[in-house]
């Protein structure tokens, strides 16, 4: 028995892992280990034998018992101790949570336009999108004839053949907003109306439901040089060049007089777009001075008064600053463009810290 004993004592403090303990128990006290099978021999001794060998086998089994746990407890106190080792963390450190989701592309550029104008002094105005007939046209010197005003180009609002009341339109531009503005503001007034329009159009550059911006300023001293240097100072921050030549073309809008259409000066060469150098133009807006019968709809003298009026898509400027090539890609609700192409919720656009990451 003290053979046994040095055996198995030798052997379980040298296990290294609690399988090769296991099998150590099974040799020693299993139900057919060799402490076991001594103790079954002792129905098979006199009882002067059976008195002396009983309580040594016991002593004995109790004492591998008592080494195996110590043992087992040992070999895990170990492997917990190597566990830590490799997934220490310091709980003082700041919480990192993994980005769920990302700002759309129109939503950043949405802020990054109304910040700097913004900074500008203009304040944001906002209205319906379902506008009366009124409002959405004949306030802004739009005539009967005028094609935008066809039922193949403007989603009116269903109503009944005997209804007389004036129709209703879903707003084919934001600038029912600066008519609105004028009603309830009046003058001097300084607003951009960014929001939701909508078109009969469908096609790689054109969508049904699209965005645009509209600026206006209204004073006494109000003229096209300042609208000039407005809108160069918005493209010059906006797409983070600084320098930047525009180009006025004459052109015609029933709600401005005298119009502008602005081109921007380009480069396109190797199908990547360089705002500020080259000698390509690319037309980004419309603009123009005021025609006096929107401000007389809107409430104001336009003997007294005058201002500058301008519109421009924020889907086409964010498809122009982050090469996106595609304008229904906006609306797809695909996972993978809105990964590639989103913004962190975090970057909100700013003069200072920078409009885009």
């Amino acid at each position: 028995m003290e053979d046994l004993r040095e055996k198995y004592l030798s052997l379980i403090s040298g296990a290294t892992d609690e399988a090769s303990l296991e099998n150590l128990r099974v040799q020693a006290v299993g139900k057919k280990g060799e402490i076991s099978l001594r103790m079954r021999s002792l129905g098979k001794m006199t009882p002067e034998e059976r008195q002396e060998a009983g309580p040594a086998l016991n002593a004995l089994k109790d004492e591998v018992n008592s080494a195996l746990v110590a043992r087992k407890s040992s070999l895990s106190d170990a492997a917990l101790e190597e566990r830590l080792k490799g997934e220490w963390l310091d709980v003082t450190l700041p919480a990192r949570l993994a980005r769920q989701g990302s700002i759309h592309p129109i939503s950043q550029v949405w802020g990054e336009v109304t910040e700097i104008f913004a900074d500008m002094g203009f304040s944001v105005a906002e209205g319906p999108q379902i506008e009366s007939d009124w409002y959405n046209f004949d306030a802004l010197n739009i005539p009967g004839h005028h094609p935008a005003r066809a039922e193949m180009d403007t989603f009116y609002t269903y109503r009944d053949q005997d209804d007389d009341r004036p129709p209703h339109v879903l707003r084919t531009h934001t600038s029912p907003v600066q008519i609105r503005s004028m009603e309830k503001i009046g003058a001097p007034l300084r607003i951009i109306c960014p929001g939701r329009v909508y078109r009969a159009d469908y096609d790689q550059t054109h969508t049904p439901m699209f965005h645009q911006v509209e600026g206006l300023a209204v004073d006494t001293d109000v003229s096209m040089a300042n609208l000039k240097w407005c809108l160069e100072e918005f493209v010059k921050a906006f797409f983070e060049v600084d320098n930047v030549e525009l180009r006025f073309r004459a052109s015609h809008f029933p709600f401005t007089e005298p119009s502008a259409e602005v081109d921007i000066r380009c480069n396109w060469s190797g199908g990547q777009l360089k705002i500020g150098e080259g000698d390509d133009w690319m037309e980004i807006l419309g603009s123009g001075m005021v025609h006096p019968k929107v401000l007389h709809a809107g409430g104001i003298d336009p003997t007294v008064y005058q201002g500058f009026a301008f519109g421009l898509g924020i889907d086409r400027i964010a498809m122009l600053k982050y090469g996106i090539p595609d304008l229904r890609a906006f609306f797809d609700s695909d996972l993978r463009w809105l990964r590639h192409y989103g913004f962190n919720a975090l970057d909100k656009p700013g003069l200072v810290s920078g409009l885009s990451r």
